[in-house]
C-alpha cells in the first residue's frame, strides 16, 4: 500500500515530496509507504479548509451528528481490517488494536451526541432592561499532531470534537502508522464530509507540524505529543495567538500500599508497564511501593516480567509485540544501564530475545529493575519502553513527595484496601487524573489531560470540545416593563 495525501476531499500523490517506508517491526518485512507532506501541502490544505469552514459550521448541529454516526458504523465495520493493517505497521497485537478502534468509534459516536449538545445561556444582568446571551461558535480551522503508538484511537479523540463543534481540521499523521490511518480518513470521507472538511498529512514534526502549529490562519492546534514537541508547538503557535491543547509526555507512578492486594496490584503494573511494550504516556514507569511489602511485591513483578511470552502481533493469542523501532531499545537500554550504574538491581529482562523467532524484529524483554535510586533515568524520565523501575518507600508524607517530584502530572496509580485513605491521598497527587485500584485514568465521557509539563488543556469528556468554541455574548437593551 502505498499512500499519498488526502486532500480538499481526495487522495493526491503530488510530485516533489518524499517518501517515507514502513516496515513490519515484527519482521523487518515492507508493509508500504506514504508521501510526506510539506509546507506548501500545508498551505493547500488550509485553503481546502477555509473554503469547507463555512459550510461545516452551517451544517444543522443533528447534520454534523449524522455523519459522524454513518463514520462510527464504518470504522466498526472495516474494524478487524484496520487492526490486522496497524499490526503489520506498529507492532502492537491484533487483540489490542481492536479495543483500541472499536473505542476511537465510540468516541465518533459519543461528539455526535456532544454535537447537538453546543448551547448558549441567559446570564444574569446588571439591569433589568439588559439580556445577556452567550452562545458558542466554532472557532474556525483546526489542525492536529496524531502519534504512532494508538494513531486511529487518538485521530478519533480529535477529529470527532472538531467536526461536531463545525471545524475544519488538518491532520499531521504520523509517517510510521499512516496506513491503518488512511482506512479511518477514508470511513470519514465515504459519511459524507465536505470537501476540505478533512485533510490527512502524513508528515514530520519540525516540517509538516510546524508548518500547521505556526500558520496565520489555523485558529486552534490539538497534538498529543512529547514535552519538547509540545514547547515548540506552543512557540510556533504564539505568532498569532492560536489556542493550544497538548497532551504531552509522562511518568506514572504506580503507588502499593502496605494493605494492597499485591497480587492484584503486580498484575495491573505488569499490564500497564508492558501493553503496547510501554509505548504509552500513561504507561507505568516507577512503582512505588511500601517497604513492608516491598520484596514481596518485587519477586512477584519479576516472576510476571520473566513469564511474558513476546511474538508477533498478528499470530493468535499473543499478548505483547515488538517495539516500533531501534530509537526504543536504544532508549531503554540507556535507562536501563543508568538505573543499574546508580544502584538498581536488575530483577527481569535488560535483553533482546535470541531465539530464531526475534531476530528480524524489534523485540525487547519486559525489564524490571528493583532499588532503583530516585534520580536514575526511569525513575525521572519517560523511558516509552518495556521498563518498570521499583523503589521503596517508609511512609505516606515521603511517597507523595516522591510522586509529585518531577515535572510530570499526566496519571497515577494506587493500590490498597482502604478506599477513603486513598481517596485523600489523591487529592495531594499533582496529576491530571489519578487511578485507584485501577490501571487507565482515560473515561469517554471525562476529561484527559496532564498537569504541569505533561499538557494543557483536555480531551475526551464535554471539555474536549472547548478548544474548537469561541463563546460569544450578545448583549441586548430591551423594552423596560410597563
Amino acid at each position: 500500500m502505498d499512500r499519498g495525501i488526502f486532500v480538499d476531499g481526495r487522495w493526491q500523490q503530488p510530485g516533489g515530496l518524499e517518501r517515507w517506508q514502513i516496515n513490519n517491526p515484527a519482521t523487518g518485512e515492507p508493509v508500504g509507504s506514504t508521501l510526506l507532506a510539506d509546507e506548501a501541502t500545508v498551505e493547500l490544505a488550509v485553503q481546502a479548509a477555509e473554503r469547507a469552514a463555512p459550510v461545516l459550521a452551517a451544517l444543522h448541529p443533528e447534520e454534523r451528528a449524522a455523519l459522524l454516526e454513518k463514520a462510527a458504523s464504518l470504522v466498526e465495520g472495516r474494524c478487524e481490517e484496520i487492526a490486522r493493517l496497524l499490526t503489520r505497521e506498529q507492532g502492537k497485537p491484533v487483540a489490542d488494536n481492536r479495543k483500541e478502534i472499536m473505542f476511537g468509534a465510540k468516541v465518533l459516536r459519543y461528539y455526535a451526541g456532544e454535537a447537538t449538545r453546543i448551547w448558549g445561556d441567559l446570564r444574569p444582568a446588571s439591569a433589568a432592561n439588559i439580556k445577556n446571551v452567550v452562545s458558542y461558535h466554532p472557532v474556525g480551522v483546526a489542525a492536529a499532531i496524531v502519534p504512532w503508538n494508538y494513531p486511529v484511537d487518538l485521530y478519533c479523540w480529535k477529529v470527532g470534537p472538531a467536526l461536531a463543534a463545525g471545524c475544519p481540521l488538518i491532520v499531521k499523521s504520523p509517517p510510521e502508522t499512516p496506513l491503518a490511518i488512511a482506512m479511518l480518513v477514508d470511513c470519514l470521507h465515504l459519511a459524507g464530509l465536505p470537501d476540505g472538511a478533512l485533510a490527512d498529512l502524513p508528515g514530520h514534526g519540525p516540517v509538516a507540524g510546524a508548518a500547521l502549529a505556526s500558520h496565520p490562519r489555523v485558529r486552534v492546534i490539538s497534538a498529543t505529543a512529547s514535552i519538547p514537541a509540545g514547547q515548540d508547538i506552543m512557540r510556533n503557535a504564539a505568532g498569532n495567538l492560536k489556542k493550544v491543547c497538548l497532551e504531552l509526555g509522562g511518568n506514572a507512578p504506580l503507588i502499593v500500599m502496605a494493605d494492597a492486594d499485591l497480587e492484584a496490584a503486580a498484575r495491573a503494573a505488569h499490564r500497564r508497564a508492558y501493553s503496547n511494550m510501554g509505548q504509552i504516556c500513561i504507561t507505568v514507569n516507577r512503582i512505588l511501593v511500601d517497604r513492608a511489602v516491598h520484596r514481596e511485591f518485587s519477586d512477584i513483578m519479576a516472576e510476571l516480567a520473566t513469564t511474558t511470552k513476546l511474538g508477533d502481533g498478528s499470530e493468535p493469542g499473543v499478548e505483547y509485540g515488538p517495539v516500533l523501532n531501534q530509537s526504543v531499545i536504544d532508549r531503554v537500554e540507556a535507562h536501563k544501564d543508568d538505573a543499574i550504574a546508580k544502584g538498581g538491581k536488575l530483577l527481569a529482562g535488560g535483553l533482546r530475545p535470541r531465539d530464531a523467532e526475534y531476530e528480524r524484529g524489534f523485540f525487547y524483554q519486559p525489564t524490571v529493575i528493583d532499588d532503583s535510586p530516585h534520580e536514575s533515568l526511569p525513575m525521572s524520565s519517560e523511558t516509552f519502553g518495556p521498563l518498570a523501575a521499583i523503589a521503596p518507600y517508609d511512609d505516606v508524607e515521603q511517597m507523595i513527595e516522591i510522586a509529585n517530584s518531577l515535572e510530570y502530572g499526566l496519571a497515577a496509580y494506587l493500590y490498597g484496601s482502604d478506599l477513603e485513605h486513598m481517596w485523600a491521598l489523591a487529592d495531594r497527587l499533582e496529576f491530571g487524573g489519578v487511578g485507584l485500584n485501577v490501571n487507565d485514568v482515560s473515561e469517554l465521557q471525562a476529561p484527559f489531560g496532564g498537569w504541569k509539563m505533561s499538557g494543557i488543556g483536555r480531551e475526551l469528556g464535554p471539555e474536549g470540545l472547548e478548544a474548537y468554541l469561541e463563546p460569544k455574548l450578545l448583549k441586548m437593551r430591551v423594552r423596560a416593563n410597563r
